[in-house]
């Protein structure tokens, strides 16, 4: 587990020397990317949603591509269409921005419902259907998507089904007075707007630093936690459809990343804590009454960790 932790400190630390102040939101991330799974950015603008994103798939070394999201984007316009070809006479597909490793969907609420729903076949099954004809994506393929919570003209919200494909929904947050000097003095020392990040590794080393996440051990002891916590969202009363399966096979899947992150070949429950409310907050879907009372879904996946019994570590079994 070295090799995973230390590359992942050293994509970190590539990162930050141009995205200040996002620690835990970037570890997380980079966790979500190794465990094989998409992540949604939301916050406020100005904080440095599509920074961060950028910078991330720049350290870790995949073919990068981004669609600025627009009311007028298609699904043609992401996935790509059949073009008819004067020379041949024939129809040629023609790839669209999707076919890369990763995609950074910025400003993703901005496009339509049905623009947003050309992302689900390959964000759950890494390949698209033009026509009738499968095509396969990159491999790895990830999506990092940036979201603006705050204004409603002009934007969409994120169907329920496209929210629960993102393994991780993070917010940012602005920065302390401290980190947001540390920002404006990284702006004048490079004297220009863009910020450049060096690749630590390529495509091939970060689908074999996955497949090693993939080997770490789990104890069965965490399985069922995992099971519990997102039973537990589906029985509050304030909650009309709680976490899907999909839900707690992501609260798995991403502390098992944390934990070879750290260096580590089991997963404890605090790996699972960490993640819970950026894996499952943002599949549950509130009630009415819950909705208008301002309750956040956060709030209440905070509410439901207290009341599951914490199993013991796995570092207590050894």
């Amino acid at each position: 587990m070295t090799e995973i932790a230390d590359a992942a400190q050293t994509i970190i630390e590539r990162v930050r020397t141009v995205v200040i102040g996002m620690d835990d939101p970037l570890e997380i991330a980079l966790g979500a990317l190794l465990a094989g799974g998409h992540v949604l950015f939301e916050d406020v603008p100005g904080l440095g949603k599509t920074l961060a994103a950028r910078s991330l798939a720049a350290a870790i070394g995949l073919d990068f591509r981004r669609i600025q999201c627009t009311p007028d984007m298609l699904p043609g316009d992401v996935t790509g269409s059949f073009v008819f070809e004067p020379g041949t006479g024939e129809f040629a597909f023609r790839e669209g921005p999707i076919f890369t490793g990763l995609l950074l969907a910025d400003e993703i609420n901005r496009t339509t419902p049905k623009t947003q729903s050309a992302l689900l076949e390959a964000m759950a099954e890494r390949q698209v259907t033009v026509e009738g004809r499968r095509f396969p994506l990159a491999e790895p393929f990830h999506v990092i998507a940036t979201s603006n919570p705050i204004e409603y003209e002009g934007t969409y919200a994120l169907p329920e089904a496209q929210l629960d494909r993102f393994m991780v929904r993070l917010g940012v947050g602005y920065p302390t007075a401290d980190h947001e000097a540390d920002i404006l003095f990284g702006r004048i020392a490079r004297r220009a707007d863009a910020a450049h990040v060096d690749a630590v590794v390529d495509a091939a080393q970060f689908r074999d630093l996955q497949r090693r996440v993939e080997a770490l051990h789990v104890d069965d002891d965490i399985v069922r936690y995992c099971v519990a916590l997102a039973r537990a969202t589906r029985d509050d009363a304030d909650v009309a459809v709680g976490a899907s399966p999909r839900g707690s096979q992501a609260l798995l899947l991403l502390a098992r990343s944390l934990a070879a992150m750290a260096g580590r070949d089991y997963v404890r429950p605090d790996d699972v804590k960490r993640v819970a409310v950026p894996v499952l907050a943002h599949r549950l879907t509130l009630t009415t009454q819950a909705w208008a009372a301002g309750t956040s879904p956060a709030s209440i996946v905070a509410r439901v960790l207290p009341r599951v019994p914490v199993p013991p570590t796995a570092e207590s079994s050894r």
